[in-house]
């Protein structure tokens, strides 16, 4: 297997923390705390003692297998759970409601509900996009992506009304793994969406599949115009990059460049810099190596393809991505936040323009599924439920109680 120095310093820093474990694999996790209580969180770092803990965590609500968040204008949560419940959070009380009308997902395995996001026009049109795993025939699945006016009720929750499915996964394929489906919306009202390669490696090079690509949509689901195979028509014209392996997280920094981080193999998870008509490399080349041990060339022995700006072996799993530009963390502002899944982690990454480090990790103890920041300021992270039935808890980092 291969090792990295950068990552091998990080694997240092988290200690007896770390998992080899598979990356998509869910081992079974303990059950969470009820909600309703505060618990302090030791950090790992060279920033991070005992007695100058960098943040405090509120527990703010509990979730079965919560997958995605997504804060609305008014300051409400919208949180996933992958059976197919879309819920509403009041984040002061924590009291959750559902919401109905959500499409009918295929779960099982990684697949289910997945990503939320309201429209950068909420406010005047309503709109939420839903992204989840779709049956079709003979046992196969795909990604598609949905959108619907969300219209809430007096008790708190409310429905969906007129839900489009704007966008697909083609082909759908046989197995339940590898949907990728993480949205993002761009400055100019642009959608964006990971579509993961579905654990069947060749179509991340294949122009005939969106699968194992990054998409660029207008936000009717239509292919933005100007993307770099817009030419080739069919499924290509959407493709922004590929040679995606399993993208879990998208975020755009300052100066309006996309990030993401996705699942290597064994080994190999990536930090990437998302260039337009950018090919990186799956599964020709990996920083990584086959679940079955065959060696996977790196990046290195093929130029003609990106290399990761970071790569993690051993892997951190990473679940989610965040650029945060708050004021709660004044210190952390620009740097990006990962989520760890078989590393329980937060794992705090800075920039230098195009470069970027890992800078701390933060053991959390429990698989986070998602980061977000909300109107606040503030830092919000899920856990992962770690398997069907799973309980996750809705987290809010704050800065630690002044001492006296």
């Amino acid at each position: 297997m291969k090792l990295h120095a950068l990552a091998a310093a990080s694997a240092l820093a988290l200690a007896a923390t770390a998992c080899g474990a598979r990356p998509g694999v869910d081992p079974a996790a303990e059950a969470p705390a009820a909600g309703g209580s505060t618990v302090s969180i030791a950090a790992n770092g060279d920033a991070s003692t005992a007695d100058g803990r960098p943040f405090e965590v509120d527990v703010i609500a509990v979730f079965e297998e919560p997958w995605a968040m997504a804060f609305l204008p008014d300051g409400r949560l919208l949180v996933t759970e992958k059976k197919g419940r879309l819920q509403l959070v009041d984040v002061e009380s924590g009291a959750t409601r559902e919401v109905s009308g959500v499409p009918a997902v295929a779960y099982g395995g990684q697949g289910g509900l997945g990503d939320v996001l309201p429209h950068p026009r909420f406010a005047e049109n309503g709109l939420v996009y839903l992204s989840y795993a779709e049956a079709g025939e003979n046992d196969t699945r795909g990604a598609a992506l949905a959108r619907a006016r969300l219209v809430p009720d007096e008790a708190g929750g409310g429905r969906l009304e007129g839900l489009e499915v704007i966008w697909r996964q083609v082909p759908k394929v046989n197995g339940r793994g590898h949907y990728g489906h993480r949205i993002a919306f761009d400055d100019e009202g642009r959608l964006w969406l990971s579509s993961s390669e579905r654990q069947k490696f060749d179509p991340a090079q294949d122009m005939t599949s969106n699968m194992g690509k990054i998409l660029r949509l207008e936000d009717d689901g239509r292919p933005a115009a100007g993307n770099p195979f817009e030419a080739d028509g069919g499924v290509a014209a959407e493709v922004w990059s590929l040679g995606h392996r399993n993208v879990l997280g998208m975020a755009f920094d300052a100066e309006g460049r996309l990030w993401e981080v996705e699942m290597g193999p064994a080994g190999g998870d990536e930090l990437n810099l998302v260039e337009r008509g950018g090919n990186y490399g799956y599964p020709i080349v990996s920083e990584g190596d086959h679940y079955d041990g065959r060696s996977i060339p790196d990046h290195a022995t093929r130029p003609e393809f990106i290399a990761p700006t970071i790569s993690w072996t051993p892997v951190i799993s990473p679940s989610s991505l965040v650029i945060y530009d708050g004021e709660v963390f004044p210190e952390w502002k620009g740097d990006a936040f990962v989520g760890g899944l078989s590393s329980r982690s937060l794992v705090r990454i800075e920039f230098d323009g195009t470069a970027a480090r890992e800078a701390e990790r933060f053991d959390m103890g429990h698989r986070i599924r998602a980061v977000r920041q909300g109107p606040e300021g503030g830092l919000w992270l899920l856990e992962d439920g770690g398997g069907e039935g799973g309980q996750g808890r809705l987290l809010k980092l704050v800065p630690p109680a002044a001492e006296g």
